[in-house]
């Protein structure tokens, strides 16, 4: 048992790793949040983490751009609009109002979006443990969710919260548009050509309401651009490709309940870098997730 455990594939690796950078990274964008707003917020984070994204897949698959059909590149192009430029800019959004807390509940649709899909489209099965793993993390998940009993109910409050499904909902069809082409072509210029249409797409998007200009760097401090510069390295970028990484080496749904564990990792950070008390319930969420983690695993 303990070799079955140690030998856990890489693509799981990938998936928890994903979960804990994109942790960080809610963090430093929820920070971030309260003086950018959401479009300007995404369009430079997405040109930041471009720009480490490109030169390193040149270096590393110099000829991988060429491998890919016009087909493979339309896929592409769609997955980065939905899961980059649209789906981020409404979780964004979702999470100015709501906070890092209540976005766990939001966050627990992904795995039940991303099955459903995989098993209408991937023909994707889920064994017994890996179904009692998902049910332990999605318990997890859920306590952690409902631990804020003032929870608003104001009708800015709904709102969120529907961007805040429709963000979840883009963001697993985009993974699973993709998977296909993922697993035979280079993750850098998957990851690349991803965030290049989102980019694309959110610029388009300001010039035609005329706010690109001053979407492009005005009024954000240095300390922003620091910020900034961390999330898109730490949250977006590595989170980005240790997420797709996952995906490629692992099925869509392991990879989906995997990616869960963000959720505790939120709770985590969020007492460290915020101040943020950690009660009982969310003790009891933690344990319950990283059950289901190690369950999952050894499945």
């Amino acid at each position: 048992m303990a070799e079955s455990f140690l030998a856990v594939g890489r693509g799981e690796l990938f998936s928890l790793a994903a979960a804990a950078t994109w942790g960080i990274g809610v963090i430093i964008y929820r920070k971030l949040g309260a003086r950018l707003p959401p479009l300007q917020l995404n369009l430079l984070k997405n040109l930041i983490v471009l720009g480490l994204i490109a030169p390193v897949a040149f270096l590393i698959d110099r000829h991988g751009l060429q491998a890919l059909t016009t087909n493979d590149l339309l896929i592409v192009c769609a997955s980065g609009v939905l899961g980059i430029g649209l789906a981020d800019t409404l979780y964004f959004r979702a999470l100015n109002e709501l906070g890092a807390a209540r976005t766990g509940i939001i966050g627990n649709l992904y795995s039940p979006f991303v099955i459903g899909l995989s098993f209408l489209f991937l023909d994707e099965r889920l064994g017994g443990r890996q179904m009692i793993g998902f049910a332990l993390v999605a318990a997890g998940v859920l306590v952690i969710s409902t631990g804020n009993s003032t929870a608003a109910s104001s009708r800015a409050h709904m709102r969120a919260v529907l961007q805040g499904v429709l963000s979840i909902a883009l963001m697993a069809i985009s993974v699973v548009m993709v998977k296909r082409v993922l697993e035979a072509h280079s993750v850098w210029w998957i990851s690349g050509l991803r965030v290049a249409a989102g980019a694309a797409g959110l610029a388009l998007l300001l010039a035609v309401s005329g706010q690109l200009r001053g979407a492009l760097g005005q009024g954000v401090s240095r300390r922003d651009w620091a910020l900034l510069s961390l999330g898109a390295i730490v949250g977006q970028f590595f989170s980005m490709i240790l997420w797709l990484a996952g995906y490629k080496y692992t099925t869509a749904s392991v990879a989906a309940i995997l990616n869960e564990t963000a959720s505790a990792f939120i709770v985590l950070f969020a007492w460290i870098f915020l101040r943020e008390h950690i009660s009982g319930r969310k003790l009891a969420g933690l344990l319950l997730t990283l059950s289901g983690v190690c369950l999952m695993l050894m499945g």
